[in-house]
């Protein structure tokens, strides 16, 4: 059973940091993607950035670039999600997901297989 734990979340002032984990099971850590979703209410959802298991490579929106950074925990199967500069526009539930490819024809993968019970992200002004 594929399981997400996506811990992190909390009250930030503007301008703060937070670091997002989500700490995975049931399945191949190596041979997957594994990404952020954030959905703010009212807005759409928004694929935040992930991490390319097999080759590495990373994902992130425009919307954070230079700002967040994605990466492998040292602990077995985590990823982290470091988030500097936080912005009034950054406050959502992030979702930990796991899929097969972070892309799809050059945008992110909402298809992903599984997602994670989502926590929350507060910034205040």
């Amino acid at each position: 059973e594929v399981q997400l734990q996506a811990s992190g979340g909390g009250l930030v002032q503007g301008g703060g940091s937070l670091r997002l984990s989500c700490a995975a099971s049931g399945f191949a850590f190596d041979d997957y993607a594994i990404g952020w979703v954030r959905q703010a209410p009212g807005k759409e959802r928004e694929g935040v950035s992930c991490f390319n298991s097999p080759d590495n490579s990373t994902y992130y929106a425009d919307s954070v670039k230079g700002r967040f950074t994605i990466s492998r925990g040292d602990a077995k199967n985590t990823i982290h999600l470091q988030m500097n500069s936080l912005k009034a526009e950054d406050a959502a539930v992030y979702y930990c997901v796991v899929g097969i490819n972070c892309l799809v024809r050059g945008t992110f993968n909402y298809g992903m297989d599984y997602w994670g019970k989502g926590t929350l992200v507060t910034v205040s002004s």
